[in-house]
């Protein structure tokens, strides 16, 4: 049974924009069922998938009301029937199973999917490690297949993702390109180790991306803007290079011109990371393992703007309208 019938938690209750369509209200506590676990939450991190959820625009469509949250850090307070009882009392990362999502006192987890987060690493950091990294390691390592010294180009490179990304591409040896859009951004970017930075508000970004790489353009492109940002990669991708899609924030999804690609010899890999974990389910933990490595040796370090959750529609706000700077976790505290 659980410890307190109910919970505080925001929740949907219509479908729009997160400043409008977002409350809290006292909800039953959520249980676990057959393989899963109950979490008390300590982290939550905000992620694009979060306004589109409130939109009504992701892949996931829970139904109202619902929690919004696919990404926490938490404590592990009740296993569901087939669980390992050694789960109980372990800290955690993982992706809640909607519509009980991690934007509230507790949420739920599949088991197989909770990863153990090691001593030395801090709630907060934590739950920027999980489907924010994730996403950039399996793309550049398992999608893009990427090499030290090749030229990877990030757009959006400032926001959660992007930023991840780029500190990725560092410690994976790559010569890394950060598009942004602002001074103040570009300044970001440039401290987590970016070889160089592109201004698109006022810089022509395919010329920049030629002359920076001599000609030869970009090996990999870590794109998850769309629109224009997808069709200048098309045009400063190298010889048999590979434009890697990871979203679409700018809300325009591009039409491919695939006899462009036929042309150019370059590759359109797209990545739906969670699909590993049906698929690949050994490959996302061996991931989430040396993601957590990788920070304890402090070679990737999450860029994390720590808020309180009674800050959730503001912190989304932010996110909608690409003002977000790095990753935003939102705690009780």
């Amino acid at each position: 049974m659980a410890d307190h019938a109910t919970m505080r938690a925001w929740q949907v209750t219509e479908l729009g924009e997160p400043a409008q369509v977002l409350a809290t209200a006292e909800v039953p506590t959520p249980e676990p069922g057959p393989g899963q676990v109950r979490v008390r939450v300590t982290a939550a991190a905000c992620n694009f998938a979060d306004v589109l959820l409130c939109r009504g625009a992701y892949q996931a469509k829970p139904e109202l009301p619902f929690t919004p949250g696919v990404e926490l850090c938490g404590v592990v307070d009740e296993v569901g029937p087939g669980c390992p009882p050694d789960l109980l009392h372990r800290r955690v990362v993982g992706r809640p199973v909607l519509p009980h999502g991690g934007f509230a006192e507790y949420a739920v987890l599949e088991a197989h999917s909770s990863f153990a987060v090691p001593t030395g690493l801090d709630d907060t950091t934590a739950a920027a490690l999980h489907l924010t990294y994730l996403t950039p390691w399996l793309g550049l390592h398992r999608r893009a297949r990427i090499q030290p010294g090749e030229v990877l180009v990030v757009t959006g490179a400032a926001g959660g993702v992007g930023t991840a990304a780029v500190q990725l591409g560092v410690a994976a040896g790559a010569q890394v390109i950060a598009i942004v859009s602002g001074a103040r951004k570009a300044a970001t970017v440039r401290e987590l180790g970016a070889t160089n930075v592109i201004d698109r508000s006022s810089t022509d970004v395919i010329e920049a991306v030629r002359e920076l790489t001599d000609g030869h353009g970009a090996d990999v492109v870590f794109e998850s803007v769309g629109g224009e940002a997808y069709r200048q990669a098309t045009k400063y991708i190298a010889f048999e290079g590979r434009i890697l899609l990871i979203g679409f924030a700018s809300g325009t999804i591009p039409q491919q011109r695939l006899d462009h690609a036929f042309v150019k010899n370059y590759s359109i890999l797209g990545l739906h990371w969670s699909l590993y974990l049906d698929h690949e389910p050994e490959l996302v933990r061996a991931a989430q393992d040396d993601l957590f490595q990788l920070a304890l040796e402090k070679r990737i370090d999450p860029l994390v703007r720590q808020s309180s959750v009674d800050d959730l529609p503001q912190a989304l706000g932010k996110l909608a309208g690409s003002r977000a700077l790095g990753k935003t976790v939102l705690t009780s505290g």
